[in-house]
């Protein structure tokens, strides 16, 4: 279950669970897509993998026990131990690369 964490790891932006602007990496690693594009070049941080958009959990159940109201989002803030140098060096390594071939 994804635990749709409430901000971007880089510039710390709100991101609600309806978020059209929220990106994920395969480790559920969450920054903005302002971020993703700009600061990161769509390379992971973490993982070096790409993003994608996160997907939005229904907030009303249209099946039993399964929506935003039974899964709740996370609460917990998550942030990059990277600074914002480092990231974009670390991002300038790969991003020429498509992530499948990473």
């Amino acid at each position: 279950m994804l635990e749709l964490r409430p901000n971007c790891e880089c510039c710390d932006c709100d991101l609600q669970p309806k978020a059209a602007n929220a990106m994920i990496c395969t480790y559920e690693c969450t920054f903005c897509a302002n971020c993703v594009n700009n600061v990161l070049s769509n390379v992971c941080p973490n993982c070096g993998g790409g993003f994608v958009p996160r997907p939005i959990r229904p907030l009303k159940a249209r099946r039993d026990g399964v929506s935003r109201l039974h899964q709740r989002p996370s609460q917990l803030r998550v942030y990059t131990k990277y600074t914002r140098e480092e990231l974009m060096a670390f991002a300038a390594l790969d991003k020429d690369t498509a992530p499948s071939d990473r």
